[in-house]
C-alpha cells in the first residue's frame, strides 16, 4: 500500500503557540510560515486558545498570503493535555485528519479529498504519548530535564500514517531569538519506520516555554500535494480575543484555492 507524503510528526505541532498559565479568556496569537531558505511568506497561521494548560481548546485558521483561510484545525480537551482531540480539514480538496474518543481507545481518521471515504483506525494511546498540540504540554512538562540537555522520548500519533512513531527531544543550545533568550531543541524519530524524514529545529522561549520559531517539514500541503519544508516565526506573545471573533473564526468559509 502506498502511503500518501508524511509531514515530521514534529510539524503537525504547528498548531503550537504555547500560552502556558491562561485562565478561561480568550487569546490569539498569529504566525507566519516562510519557505525553508529565504523569506517568500508562504501561509499564516491564526491560533485561538481558551481554558488553562491542563484543558485548552484551540481553534487554529491556516490563511493563504493574502490573509484568505483555506485550512482549519480545532483542538478540545480529551485524556491528558498531551493527548487531545483534534479535527483538521483543508478547504482546497477537503482533506481531512483527526483523532476522536474516550479513554486510551482513540479513533483516528483520514480523509483523502471530499469525494474519498474516511479511512478510521482504532488504536490505543497512552497517556504520556502525544497528539498534535499536546506537543506543547510535554514540553512544558520536561522542560527541566531538556534545559539540563536530558533527551526525551515519547509516542506521536501521525494521523496520516495511522500510528504512534517514536520521537526523540533533545536540547542542542542556549540561543537569544529576537532578543528572547530561548532554548533551541532538535526532534527526529528515534528509530526506522520505512520512511525518512529531516530532524526538525524549534526554538521556545525561556520565560514562558512558548514556541518561538519551527524550522522543518511543514503540516500544511502545497499545491502539489507535497509538504515542504517551512520557517514558521510565533514573533509576538498572545493578546486578548473575544468570543465573537472566535465563534466567526470557527464558521469562516474556507477558500479552495489560494491563488488570485
Amino acid at each position: 500500500m502506498r502511503h500518501p507524503p508524511v509531514p515530521t510528526a514534529a510539524c503537525l505541532l504547528l498548531v503550537l503557540c504555547p500560552l502556558p498559565g491562561m485562565a478561561q479568556s480568550i487569546q490569539r496569537q498569529e504566525g507566519r510560515a516562510y519557505a525553508a531558505a529565504g523569506s517568500t511568506l508562504l501561509y499564516r497561521e491564526s491560533h485561538w486558545v481558551q481554558g488553562p494548560p491542563e484543558a485548552q481548546s484551540r481553534l487554529v485558521l491556516y490563511r493563504c498570503a493574502d490573509g484568505r483561510p483555506f485550512a482549519r484545525k480545532w483542538m478540545t480537551p480529551q485524556g491528558s493535555p498531551q493527548t487531545p482531540d483534534f479535527t483538521l480539514e483543508d478547504g482546497r480538496d477537503g482533506y481531512q485528519e483527526g483523532v476522536r474518543g474516550n479513554g486510551t481507545a482513540r479513533t483516528v481518521y483520514t480523509r483523502a479529498s471530499a469525494e474519498a471515504a474516511p479511512v478510521n483506525r482504532t488504536l490505543d494511546v497512552p497517556p504520556d504519548a502525544v497528539v498534535d498540540a499536546g506537543f506543547d504540554a510535554a514540553v512544558r512538562g520536561h522542560w527541566a530535564s531538556l534545559r539540563d540537555g536530558k533527551a526525551v522520548a515519547f509516542q506521536f500519533l501521525l494521523p496520516s500514517r495511522q500510528r504512534l512513531v517514536p520521537l526523540k527531544l533533545q536540547r542542542t543550545a542556549a540561543v537569544t531569538w529576537q532578543g528572547q533568550p530561548a532554548q533551541q531543541l532538535q526532534m527526529k524519530l528515534d528509530a526506522w519506520f520505512g520512511f525518512a524524514v529531516p530532524a526538525v529545529t524549534l526554538v521556545y522561549a525561556n520565560a514562558d516555554q512558548r514556541l518561538l520559531q519551527f524550522s522543518g517539514t511543514g503540516n500544511v500541503r502545497d499545491s502539489a500535494g507535497r509538504y515542504p519544508q517551512v520557517r514558521v516565526e510565533f514573533p509576538s506573545g498572545p493578546v486578548a480575543a473575544s468570543a465573537a471573533e472566535l465563534a466567526t473564526a470557527r464558521v469562516q468559509p474556507l477558500v479552495k484555492t489560494c491563488s488570485s
